[in-house]
């Protein structure tokens, strides 16, 4: 009953499911996707708005209704990408596990009508569980795609956590709370280079311009230090 060609649509949805997983991983999760929608839901919500105003409660509340019912099915709640991998890998597998019951209960893989039965079933699951999980999993599947080497925090922004930052040529570091692009705050050793002119303290702003074996080069940001190394003076 298990591997009955009869499962094969099942098999199908399930293949383009894990592929589109596949999909989801490299492009590192599909953010961008939630944000078009976003930005697609509020233009379409601010011209409606204008239209519209404030004529009648009833289309508002049927309205309100039906983006209520696409947020339940997760439109617009994740990235459309991992929505559709989500739900046809769901769809895959809620049908191949109702027509392995059913066929082993009765001797046989549904047909006809029962088959249509176990369809609508396992659409219908899936509507429901796939808007719920797909929101969480992005944020799972997002970390496959973030650049994690030591390399990234190179131009990116930061916050002095220690006391002073120490010249690299002073046999002392000192830590760097960073954002990198994944907008993940990593606490780093930082050092100053040894033409830097001017001292960071904590809580200052330092901009993160090279990597050494084991810490970092920073400049104290909007200083006379940045623009003398945008102006490749040293």
């Amino acid at each position: 009953m298990l591997f009955n060609l009869a499962n094969l649509p099942y098999w199908i949805f399930l293949g383009m499911g894990v592929l589109l997983f596949l999909l989801v991983i490299v492009s590192g999760g599909g953010d961008d996707d939630i944000d078009i929608d976003a930005d697609v839901d509020l233009d379409v919500d601010l011209d409606v708005d204008a239209d519209v105003g404030t004529d009648t409660d009833s289309d508002a509340d049927g309205d309100l209704g039906g983006i209520q019912i696409l947020g339940w099915l997760g439109i617009g709640k994740a990235p459309l990408i991992l929505l559709l991998a989500t739900d046809c890998s769901l769809l895959g597998l809620f049908g191949w596990m109702f027509n392995v019951m059913i066929g082993g209960v009765t001797g046989s893989i549904p047909t006809g009508f029962l088959a249509g039965v176990v369809s609508v079933m396992s659409l219908f699951l899936t509507l429901v569980t796939g808007g719920f999980i797909s929101r969480p999993i992005g944020k799972i599947f997002a970390s496959f795609g973030e650049d994690t080497s030591s390399d990234r925090f190179i131009g990116c922004h930061g916050t002095v956590s220690s006391a002073t930052l120490p010249k690299e040529n002073q046999g002392k570091i000192g830590q760097v709370d960073v954002l990198d692009p994944a907008r993940n705050l990593v606490t780093v050793n930082a050092t100053l280079p040894t033409w830097a002119t001017v001292i960071p303290k904590r809580g200052n702003k330092v901009l993160v311009i090279d990597r050494h074996h084991h810490n970092y080069l920073v400049i104290l940001k909007d200083s006379t230090d940045q623009q003398a190394w945008l102006d490749n003076a040293y």
